[in-house]
């Protein structure tokens, strides 16, 4: 886990010798990423990217909800009178009832990443209307226990520093 800072520029010369001080820094930053016109593609970005996050916690919400799912269909069809599936014999309905609560897990998962923006979700949106704007991004990301230079990056004058919180 780790800390990811991005520095706002209104300037290219200045994103480009930012983005070369810092890559002289020993040791060597983890991640250092200039975003903007003519830079990388903010797209590409996974940290700037709504749509990779929402995914990241529908796997992780799988995860849970896809056991659970089955283990409660499969108990629903056996402490119920119903037998809706009786045609399958006394091991096939209990079998159907936890695929049917495995796929219930599953859409839950879908249902439960839509509904839950992520901590970051306001920052990032932010960050995105800056690059609309026409502004530069340098995405840094620190090794674990090492600091941020930020008497180089206070040196840029920066529009704006914008801390995203532990990925």
């Amino acid at each position: 886990m780790s800390l990811n800072v991005v520095v706002v520029l209104d300037d290219r010369e200045r994103l480009r010798a930012l983005r070369n001080e810092l890559a002289a820094v020993e040791p060597p930053l983890l991640q250092l990423v200039a975003i903007g016109p003519g830079e990388t593609d903010p797209a590409t970005v996974e940290r700037l990217d709504p749509t990779t996050a929402r995914r990241r916690r529908q796997r992780s919400m799988a995860r849970w909800l896809l056991p659970f799912g089955f283990l409660a269909g499969l108990t629903f069809t056996q402490i119920t009178d119903l037998h809706t599936f009786s045609a399958l014999g006394p091991w096939g309905e209990p079998v159907v009832g936890g695929l049917l609560g495995l796929v219930s897990g599953w859409m839950g998962s879908f249902a439960a990443a839509f509904s839950v923006a992520s901590e970051d979700a306001d920052r990032v949106r932010g960050l995105r209307n800056r690059l609309e704007e026409g502004q530069w991004l340098l995405l840094l990301e620190p090794a674990a226990g090492q600091d941020i230079p930020w008497t180089t990056v206070q040196r840029s004058r920066p529009k704006a520093v914008v801390r995203l919180g532990e990925t």
